[in-house]
């Protein structure tokens, strides 16, 4: 993380315990960034907190080093029931609850604070043996965590803390009603610390955090928008059958050694993988389909450098800290303009520089007015050369796409690009059409 994104706040400052303290020693952290120089100050103290911060700030760091001092400061009763936990972590997505687990473990390895992780996909009997040994801090995700609730594996009355992040991605997902559930089965407000935190302070995550918290403090940083700023932006007004000539075309060019890849359906993300394989480029999509222990691979590869794109929806991708991508493409322009600044943003996390490339096709290129006006810039354009569209290997598509032959403009999905025999002429050349 460059200096220029940290605080002058130190944690030396914040008189942690000293178990604590060395596990962030540890991992390499002095300064905190902003969310978690606003946010400790309060939640050190015992008060409720509602953050709106974005993935890549540092909240995770700040609701688990305050999660940690709290219960090390304020032990557990002698009469704690053998399967109580002392503090609840909900996460929307399996993928947040991982990360979340692995930066729990590191922050909290001298802490002697057991630590468990639920979700959906993997061994339901360990993750159930794992917590009826007894758990102080439980993350998981809202279905797997109400499933081993309801059959009394682990119990909430004594529960200290509990953090709702991502709170924004639970309605949108649909997960309010399992979250309101569980918040009713916890200790009341007053005799707990809440904290939640979200991309957006909206008004529906505040009536949860007011209904659910006592006299929250409020705490905002600056949204991702900024993170535009660092981003070195270009966009393409490729044909529908250019789009993924342009992409193979764009990556031997650049060679990008971490690139992510958004694309609007699962479908699109599945064919990509596809015909980028078959021409040489190393590419994986992430979709909700492949076995859990399968995506917790691939993450773990692409997060190691050993696998060189990740193709993703927004959805799939939600909560993925991975540090330094080299090149975000837009395959597909989102729909939503906070998408777009997330998904750029994930190329310029804590202060870095990257590159944001996207394509504007006839499907999509309605939106880029609006991205435009959101970011307040004009997104420079660059011309398709017949160099940018080479000869393809095409895959067979996969059963079930379209049996819809290349040249048909997307086959089987028709938002996201055809395909085409040779790079040679057709389609314009990157005029642009505002």
């Amino acid at each position: 993380m460059s200096d220029a994104h940290l605080s002058d706040l130190t944690f030396s400052a914040l008189g942690l315990v000293e178990p604590l303290m060395r596990g962030i020693d540890e991992a390499g952290f002095t300064r905190c960034t902003p969310i978690q120089a606003q946010t400790l100050p309060h939640a050190l103290t015992g008060r409720d907190v509602a953050g709106q911060a974005q993935t890549g700030t540092g909240k995770t760091a700040a609701f688990l080093v305050a999660l940690f001092q709290n219960l090390l400061a304020h032990p557990a009763p002698p009469t704690r029931g053998a399967t109580a936990i002392r503090a609840l972590v909900i996460a929307p997505t399996r993928e947040l609850a991982v990360q979340i687990h692995h930066d729990a473990m590191l922050l909290g390895r001298n802490t002697g604070l057991r630590i468990a992780v639920v979700f959906g996909g993997v061994d339901y009997e360990k993750q159930r043996r794992d917590l009826e040994g007894g758990v102080d801090v439980l993350i998981g995700t809202p279905g797997r965590i109400i499933d081993y609730y309801k059959q009394h594996v682990f119990e909430l009355r004594e529960t200290q803390a509990v953090v709702l992040d991502e709170a924004d991605r639970m309605f949108d997902l649909g997960f309010i009603a399992d979250i309101r559930y569980m918040l009713r089965r916890l200790p009341p407000p007053d005799r707990r610390q809440s904290m939640l935190f979200s991309a957006t302070l909206s008004q529906r995550v505040l009536e949860l955090a007011y209904e659910h918290m006592n006299e929250p403090v409020l705490v905002r940083i600056e949204p991702e928008k900024i993170t535009a700023d660092r981003v070195r932006q270009t966009i393409y007004y490729p044909a529908m059958e250019e789009k993924i000539p342009l992409l193979v075309g764009l990556m031997r060019r650049m060679d990008p050694h971490r690139t992510m890849v958004f694309v609007n359906t699962k479908r699109m993300a599945e064919r990509l993988e596809d015909v980028l394989r078959a021409n040489g480029i190393d590419a994986q999509a992430l979709s909700g389909d492949v076995p859990q222990k399968k995506r917790l691979r691939f993450l773990q590869d692409f997060h190691d450098g050993k696998l060189a794109v990740l193709i993703a929806t927004d959805v799939a991708s939600r909560g993925l800290h991975i540090p330094e991508v080299s090149h975000v493409f837009n395959f597909d322009l989102p729909q939503d303009c906070a998408d777009y600044v997330h998904r750029i943003g994930r190329t310029a996390r804590a202060g870095a520089e990257g590159d944001a490339i996207s394509f504007a096709c006839e499907e999509y290129a309605v939106a880029l007015p609006d991205i435009e006006k959101f970011i307040g810039r004009k997104i420079p354009y660059e011309p398709i050369g017949a160099d940018l569209l080479p000869e393809l290997t095409w895959p067979p598509r996969r059963p079930q796409e379209s049996r819809g032959g290349p040249g048909r403009r997307g086959g089987g999905d028709r938002r996201g690009g055809g395909e085409r025999r040779s790079g040679g002429g057709g389609g314009r050349r990157g005029g642009p059409r505002r």
